[in-house]
C-alpha cells in the first residue's frame, strides 16, 4: 500500500515562491514559461503570476510525441530567434517526460543553452536533471506518492490507479 502525501495549496504556493526567488537570483531569464501538460500547467500559471513572465503550454500528458511535435517545433523556432524558455512541470520523477521533451527540442533544432527546466519536486536519482526545483527528494528513500491539489480532485480510486501504474516509484 503506497503512502499518499498531499501537497496542499499552501505547499504549492510556497514551492512556486521558491522557484520565483530562484529565477530572480539567477543570471538567466526566460522569455516565456512553458507549462508541460498536464501536471505542469497549474504550477506554470502560478509561476507566471509570481514572476510576471508570460506562459505558453505544450501538451505531453498522453506521452505522445505526435501530439506535441507541432508545439515543440514552434517553441524550438522561438529559441532560434533568441528567446530562452523555461519548461515547468510538477515533478521530475523518472525523468522520462523531461528526457522526451529535450530530445524532441533537439530534433526540432532548439538553440543550445536556451531551454531550462523547473519542477516543484525533483528526484535526485532521476535520469534527467532540472535547473530549478523547489524541493528535492531521493526516490531510493522517499516512496511517497505525491498528490498535488489538482490531482486531489480525482476519486481515490483514480489516484490509486495512477500510483499502481508506476510501482517502481513507490515500492
Amino acid at each position: 500500500m503506497p503512502t499518499y502525501t498531499a501537497i496542499t495549496h499552501a505547499d504549492l504556493v510556497a514551492a512556486v515562491r521558491a522557484l520565483a526567488d530562484s529565477l530572480a537570483a539567477a543570471d538567466w531569464a526566460p522569455a516565456h514559461l512553458i507549462g508541460i501538460g498536464r501536471g505542469g500547467l497549474i504550477p506554470a500559471v502560478y509561476l507566471s503570476h509570481a514572476t510576471g513572465l508570460p506562459m505558453l503550454a505544450v501538451d505531453y500528458s498522453s506521452q505522445s510525441e505526435a501530439l506535441a511535435v507541432d508545439a515543440i517545433e514552434r517553441l524550438a523556432a522561438r529559441t532560434r530567434a533568441g528567446e530562452p524558455l523555461l519548461f515547468v512541470d510538477d515533478i521530475n520523477d523518472s525523468g522520462r517526460t523531461i528526457g522526451h521533451l529535450r530530445a524532441m527540442l533537439a530534433r526540432a533544432g532548439a538553440a543550445e543553452g536556451s531551454v531550462r527546466f523547473a519542477t516543484l519536486i525533483d528526484n535526485v536519482g532521476s535520469a534527467q536533471r532540472v535547473d530549478y526545483a523547489a524541493r528535492a527528494i531521493d526516490r531510493a528513500v522517499t516512496k511517497d506518492w505525491f498528490v498535488f491539489p489538482w490531482e486531489a480532485m480525482a476519486p481515490d480510486s483514480a489516484i490509486a490507479a495512477d500510483a499502481a501504474e508506476r510501482p517502481e516509484r513507490i515500492a
